[in-house]
This record gives structure tokens, C-alpha cells and sequence, in this order.
């Protein structure tokens, strides 16, 4: 039997299943085997795909953003006039990866744009290739799932369910559950709050599934088995995601309205160039960068080209690796002017945190 056809029923006993407690432990076990199977499917035993199928886009810029959606949602359109807008549209055409449509440059960001079709060919069809084409969408900064504005409710389920079968989680933070093995002891189960769905029994048969028999477990909040799953599992990879709603040139201002509100969404017209403007601020807030000025002794800060690094990883030692590897070698001090310096300027060493917009002049030994 298939892979396919295993996780074919699977999914069919488990939709046959009625939920409550008494079933809990089938579930957990279930959605355990579930996971193990399409691991197999991204990461088929014996190699990948045949001769020819795999393809490589090379990582370039400050971000990249992989755009997914069905055909004829207006995707193509929204690519193109937003690079052709912003900056030179450099195609390249690859076997399974259709278009790479180039380089947008925002607030001085260089952000790389990415079409990603094969995700839903390669999820449908379970093929090889799909594999290479998800390790492609893995390493995305953000998604942007475009979407008719006329049906989007049933193809974003769609979307989403295919990109949660690849480990990819969309909008969501890595569950915050402990989980160590060991060699002995067996399971040491540690529940901070109150469980709706987990207990002793259930995170045992989970565990049993993965033939873990010692292990400490923490959960510190309410935490689903899928949670549970995602921590053994360990390759899950969680990123951030835009709804574009298109053709809103094709409702009226009350349902607009309606859509203004639901989150992680932005209504435009890509053929009419419309809301573009909230769409690139959206995309610049969700890929959470900063912009940092270097300053050449006894000279104006360049302000036409920013180091541009991630909020998360924003320290003058993170700067340095930026600009060049060496520095970190010969850096002394660094002089900071902005919202991060106590005083204009001031002297800091290299675990300072910097702020975006942050001025920075690096002294060598």
C-alpha cells in the first residue's frame, strides 16, 4: 500500500470517529501515525525525486516571500505590477518552479519575491518534486496566499491544509510544551494549567507511537496532541501569512468592510493597482525588520542604503556579522545616535540592541 493510500485512511477512520473522551487515545494515536506518514511523504526514504526534477532558487536580499495560491486569482498580476512598480522584473524559469518574478526594494529592504504553484501540484500528486518545492516554501520569511475575493473562505481551508500537511504553520507560535528524552524513568508527565484534551494516558500512547517510552514532559498551557506531535516531530517551521483578498474591484464598500476586519488580511485590486500602498506596509510589519545607517568617520550617515536586519537578532554583534564576518574580529566600540542611545552619541559595546532607524559607527582596534 501507498503512502497516499495510508494517509487516505487514516484520514477516513478519523472522520468516521466520533470525538469524546473515550476516543481521545485512538485520536492522539491516529494523528501520531498521521504526521510520521507525511514525513515519509516530504522526506521519501531512498532520495528524492528522479534525474532533472530538482531545482534550486538561490537566496538573495534581506527577505523572501513566497506567494501561493490557485490559478487565475490574479497572482501572476499582483507579481508583476508589484515588481515591475518597485523595481527591474528578472524571470527565470525552472522545471517545477515556475517564475522567480525578482527583487522588490522597500523602505531600502531588497525582499525577494517567489511564485510557489508546485506546492499544491506536488501536495495533490505526491511526487518527488514536491518535496523540493516545499523546501523552497520552508525557507520563506513570510507567505502571501492570494485569494478570489469572490470564494476565498474554501480555498484558503484548502491551502492551509496542504501547507499544514508539509510541517509548514501558518500565523502560529511553536507550542510552548517541554519535552526531554532520557534513558530511564519512563514518562514523567508536568501540567502547569488545567488540560481539555491531554493526560497521562494519551501523551503515553503518543509517545508509545514514536517508541518513546522515557521521557519528561511540561505542558504549560492548553495544549492539543497536534501540539504535542509538532514538538517530537521537531521539524516543524512556523511563518508568518498575508490573506490577499483580490478583485475587490467586484464588491461593494459594505463587504469590503466586512473583510477590513478579519485578520491577517488585505483586500486589493491587483489589476487596478489599488491598496498596494497597505499591502507592502502589512508585508514590511509581518517580515519584522529594522533599518540601520552606518556612518564613516567624519562623514553624513548614508542613509540610501540601509543594513537591514531581523527585529529578533538586532545587536551591534549581529550588525557586524551583516556587513562583513571580519569585523567581529577587529571591532573595539561602535558610536550610536538614535532612539536606542541613552545620549547622541553614545559609546557601546557589541551586545547593545539597536532600534530601527538607528545611526552606527563602528571603531576598529
Amino acid at each position: 500500500m501507498s503512502v497516499l493510500q495510508k494517509i487516505a485512511d487514516i484520514e477516513a477512520e478519523m472522520a468516521r470517529t466520533q470525538k469524546n473522551k473515550a476516543t481521545n487515545a485512538h485520536l492522539g494515536i491516529l494523528k501520531a501515525k498521521l504526521a510520521k506518514l507525511r514525513r515519509d511523504l516530504i522526506t521519501p526514504k531512498g532520495g528524492g525525486g528522479g534525474p532533472g526534477e530538482g531545482f534550486d532558487v538561490a537566496k538573495t536580499g534581506d527577505a523572501r516571500i513566497g506567494f501561493v495560491g490557485f490559478p487565475s486569482v490574479g497572482k501572476s498580476t499582483l507579481l508583476c505590477n508589484l515588481a515591475g512598480v518597485f523595481s527591474e522584473v528578472a524571470a527565470y524559469e525552472f522545471t517545477t518552479l515556475t517564475t522567480v518574478p525578482g527583487v522588490i526594494r522597500y523602505k531600502g529592504a531588497k525582499i525577494q519575491l517567489l511564485d510557489l504553484p508546485g506546492i499544491i501540484e506536488g501536495a495533490k500528486d505526491g511526487k518527488g518534486r514536491g518535496k523540493q518545492v516545499i523546501a523552497v516554501a520552508r525557507t520563506c520569511s513570510l507567505i502571501l496566499m492570494v485569494l478570489d475575493v469572490m470564494k476565498p473562505l474554501q480555498h484558503k481551508k484548502l491551502l492551509e491544509y496542504e501547507l499544514e500537511g508539509f510541517g509548514i504553520r501558518l500565523n502560529k507560535q511553536p507550542p510552548n510544551i517541554g519535552f526531554k528524552r532520557k534513558e530511564k524513568g519512563g514518562i514523567n508527565l508536568t501540567m502547569l494549567v488545567p488540560q481539555t484534551e491531554l493526560d497521562l494516558d494519551l501523551v503515553k500512547s503518543i509517545l508509545a507511537e514514536y517508541r518513546i517510552h522515557n521521557a519528561d514532559v511540561t505542558l504549560r498551557y492548553d495544549a492539543t496532541s497536534e501540539d504535542l506531535i509538532d514538538v517530537i516531530e521537531g521539524n516543524r517551521v512556523y511563518i508568518p501569512c498575508i490573506y490577499v483578498l483580490n478583485k475587490i474591484d467586484q464588491i461593494s464598500i459594505e463587504e469590503l468592510d466586512i473583510i477590513y476586519r478579519i485578520p491577517h488580511t488585505v483586500p486589493i485590486s491587483a489589476h487596478h493597482k489599488w491598496n498596494f500602498d497597505d499591502l507592502l506596509e502589512k508585508v514590511w510589519e509581518y517580515l519584522n525588520l529594522i533599518r540601520i545607517y552606518t556612518k564613516p568617520k567624519g562623514q553624513l550617515p548614508d542613509y540610501s542604503q540601509p543594513i537591514v536586519l531581523n527585529a529578533e537578532r538586532k545587536s551591534i554583534e549581529d550588525l557586524c556579522m551583516k556587513i562583513h564576518k571580519s569585523l567581529q574580529k577587529d571591532f573595539k566600540c561602535a558610536l550610536v545616535w538614535g532612539a536606542s542611545a541613552k545620549h547622541n552619541p553614545q559609546r557601546v559595546g557589541r551586545d547593545h540592541v539597536l532600534i530601527d532607524e538607528d545611526v552606527v559607527q563602528v571603531i576598529k582596534k
